[in-house]
């Protein structure tokens, strides 16, 4: 099955550190902390940082997520896809929002309604992550919501959480490209989109492991 993709970051569209500012769990009394390196030699955004859940009591979250006013219509598309440069082996949640609210006082931003999707890579692969798979949430806990606008989103997150304590530490994931994707069915078939084997690739073994939100390519 051909697909088509819309670069929003990398590829065929360079990569900025304008583009990109941290949303740590220190705005909440944390400790973690994240950058996003830019090489402009290989058009590759280097995720990386330390995430500490010992002074939050086992919870912690790192984040990079895009800036200024945006307004992304993806209506015609599928999903995101990912182009893996390297990683870690750990999960990682990709984060979409339709609303922005106004700042505190204070200067911090208030908590809106974020739309998540976990995703895993060993060593590197193309991920594809779609609209189904995204979950609405409000301060990481899932609620009831409406539909996700895909005509106008309005940021885009990379975040490294605990899970519950169940990861710390250094991260890294290196990507090559974001983009919105969508497959074209083949000639005479329905245009439907049915993705049925989700995983990731594990490169140590070459063997196809079940996730909960994404196929490899």
């Amino acid at each position: 099955m051909a697909a088509k993709t819309e670069y929003l970051f990398g590829g065929t569209q360079k990569w900025s550190p304008n583009d990109w500012t941290s949303s740590d769990d220190r705005v909440r009394g944390g400790s973690s902390k994240s950058t996003l390196e830019i090489s402009p030699d290989t058009n590759h955004a280097k995720f990386q940082g330390n995430l500490d859940i010992d002074t939050l009591g086992g919870a912690g979250f790192a984040s990079q997520r895009t800036t200024g006013s945006r307004r992304w219509d993806l209506s015609a598309y599928d999903g995101i896809e990912f182009d893996v440069a390297e990683s870690d082996g750990k999960l990682y949640t990709l984060t979409l929002k339709n609303d922005l609210l106004p700042g505190r006082p204070d200067g911090r931003e208030r908590s809106s309604l974020s739309w998540q999707a976990d995703f895993r890579v060993v060593g590197s692969g193309k991920v594809i992550v779609t609209w189904k798979e995204f979950r609405p949430t409000y301060r990481g806990k899932e609620v009831d919501a409406d539909p996700l606008d895909l005509k106008t989103i309005k940021r885009l997150g990379i975040m490294m959480r605990s899970h519950f304590g169940s990861q710390s530490g250094e991260f890294n994931l290196s990507i090559g490209y974001i983009a919105a994707w969508k497959a074209e069915p083949e000639e005479g078939k329905s245009e439907s989109v049915t993705i049925e084997t989700k995983g990731y690739i594990d490169s140590e073994n070459g063997s196809n492991k079940t996730s909960a939100c994404c196929e490899i390519l």
